[in-house]
């Protein structure tokens, strides 16, 4: 139909935001209850610790925004967790059997293939000494990288959607998100971003092909 006079066409989706932990990777949950008993912890120590005991939450929140760096984290945390806990490299033993997501990871490919602007969105759990997107091989898959703890603020503050906005160039209108978390999906769509809640790998991957117009097959293949 015929835009009416005046009227301003609705921009074509040329950028693609992307969250890193369980969109980029596989759910992590499993992995962390399995390296749990290989420390001798109960199964939900991990999610326990870092989620429901208060100077847990608070140490990954100072993390998330740069407050405290992650070998300071490791130390500090590993002490919550038990006595026998050994701090070195803490996140990266806990992580590092995380699969990488790579079908999402081919459909990001294809999405740049195609033209669109990548930008990695991120709230950091650190890069030192167990850096987790280098792990997982999709750091140069983004022409931006919005980490947390590098800029000094945290999803979902309204603020990081705006300067990931203003690193792509694009506006909102023009953009999908990508997260596995409810919460962080709102100041997105009040920016006018599209919204795409992260469940399984393989129908997010197909909503993302819907949106964009790309394959993540044909990636795949290549």
């Amino acid at each position: 139909m015929p835009q009416p006079m005046g009227a301003t066409a609705e921009p074509a989706m040329q950028g693609l935001i992307l969250d890193f932990a369980g969109v980029l990777t596989a759910d992590p949950r499993s992995v962390h209850r399995t390296w749990c008993e290989s420390e001798g912890l109960r199964p939900e120590a991990w999610r326990a610790t870092l989620n429901d005991d208060p100077e847990g939450r608070r140490l990954y929140a100072a993390l998330e925004v740069g407050e405290i760096d992650q070998e300071e984290w490791n130390k500090r945390t590993a002490a919550l967790l038990g006595d026998h806990v050994a701090p070195e490299n803490l996140m990266g033993r806990a992580w590092s059997a995380v699969p990488a997501a790579r079908r999402m990871a081919a459909l990001a490919r294809a999405a740049k293939d195609a033209g669109h602007r990548l930008a990695l969105l991120s709230n950091s759990f650190g890069v030192a000494p167990f850096n987790p997107y280098e792990h997982a091989g999709v750091w140069d898959l983004f022409d931006v990288h919005v980490i947390s703890e590098q800029v000094g603020m945290a999803k979902p503050d309204p603020a990081i959607y705006e300067l990931t906005l203003a690193r792509l160039g694009l506006p909102g209108q023009a953009c999908v998100f990508v997260d596995d978390h409810p919460r962080n999906l709102p100041p997105a769509e009040a920016l006018g971003i599209t919204a795409v809640l992260a469940t399984d790998e393989a129908s997010t991957v197909a909503e993302l092909e819907g949106l964009l117009g790309v394959s993540a097959a044909l990636s795949v293949q290549r």
